[in-house]
């Protein structure tokens, strides 16, 4: 598939007016993707779990656009007016007007809500930006109802990249790959596709539990994050490095090799900030208490056996991934040793989920 691929022919259908709602999730990264080239092409491949819990839900209302030379448009989050988010989704629609040629002939009220703090290193962004995505192609698919449902897939998360790099992993589940890799079948810098081999009993139904250590915005934003990777002089080795863990990782969930997975996974969060504090200007956005947690439970993970990890996103938040068989101890700990570090004790109970979904109107 090329970018041309998504541009579209004649229509056979028109619409006056609608309304679409999608709810799509949020997804934690186990091998991480940071730096970028044009048009939101990633430097290096990633790989993440979707998550359940964690979504954005978007309800799309369409009427015609009365000025149709620009775009038109309102936001509201948990039902108030927000226009902060109107530039971001400005940009947005300039990227892929060519690719749904029909934006201005409407106008759009989008309403949206997370069941979780914006800006926090949550990937609201790649929740958000899916779901206005998919509500974006179900207009598509009413003008061209003979649209596939693999290729609705496929463009949805080639425009949700266009928003937001890690939304192109949000519109399908369980695991979902993006980025060229040469194992990776059907792999591609354009857009997410799900995971193609075999995955260990071990791995289903995974659990994360994600501690809100810091709720408010992050200092330094991903966008200026992933550019400063231009000229980083540990860049070159960094994109090897995301190749190789990658390709150990098809062996891992083949095998259901719980500690080869636990390195992988927290050598990586690891190296994702070290990317951070290591360019320039340099950066650090884990907190005082993400240390406090991340040396909790490499000391219960010595002392139990038990196979918890952490793992972490562009910011201070800790998610904390365990195998279902083991939940009931470690979720103990998690409330006994861990919650007295999250910001107001707030934390959330999630697992690995299967993707967006439409909701009826």
């Amino acid at each position: 598939m090329t970018e041309k691929d998504f541009i579209p022919k004649l229509y056979s259908n028109s619409i006056e007016f609608g309304s679409f709602t999608w709810s799509s999730p949020s997804n934690i990264a186990l091998v991480k993707y940071w730096g970028k080239k044009e048009n939101q092409i990633p430097a290096n491949p990633s790989i993440s779990f979707t998550l359940d819990a964690c979504k954005t839900t978007t309800t799309l209302k369409v009427s015609k656009n009365e000025s149709p030379n620009d775009f038109s448009f309102n936001v509201f989050l948990n039902e108030e007016k927000n226009d902060g988010f109107k530039p971001k989704i400005y940009i947005f629609f300039k990227r892929i007007e060519i690719y749904l040629p029909f934006l201005k002939e409407f106008h759009f009220d989008i309403e949206t809500n997370n069941t979780f703090p914006h800006s926090s290193g949550i990937a609201s962004s790649a929740s958000g930006m899916s779901a206005l995505a998919l509500c974006l192609m179900s207009i598509e698919k009413e003008m061209n109802p003979t649209m596939s449902d693999e290729f609705f897939n496929q463009k949805a998360s080639f425009l949700a990249r266009l928003g937001s790099g890690s939304a192109s992993r949000s519109i399908q589940g369980d695991l979902v790959c993006w980025g060229k890799h040469k194992e990776i079948t059907g792999s591609s810098d354009l857009f997410g596709v799900k995971y193609p081999f075999q995955v260990h009993d071990n791995f289903k139904n995974y659990q994360d539990t994600i501690l809100l250590v810091d709720k408010g915005e992050k200092q330094v934003s991903s966008t200026i994050g992933h550019d400063l990777m231009h000229n980083h002089p540990f860049a070159e080795q960094r994109f090897m490095q995301a190749h190789e863990n990658l390709s150990k990782l098809i062996n891992v969930f083949k095998k259901g090799d719980l500690k080869s997975f636990i390195e992988i996974v927290e050598s990586e969060a690891l190296t994702l900030h070290s990317m951070m504090m290591t360019s320039m200007p340099y950066f650090i956005l884990m907190k005082p208490n993400t240390l406090e947690i991340i040396n909790k439970i490499w000391s219960f993970r010595q002392e139990t056996g038990l196979h918890i990890c952490f793992t972490l996103d562009a910011g201070a938040n800790v998610h904390i991934l365990y195998p279902e068989h083991e939940a009931e101890e470690i979720s103990e700990f998690i409330k006994s040793e861990l919650v007295a570090y999250c910001q107001n004790g707030h934390y959330i109970c999630d697992r690995i989920g299967f993707g967006a979904k439409q909701l009826p109107i």
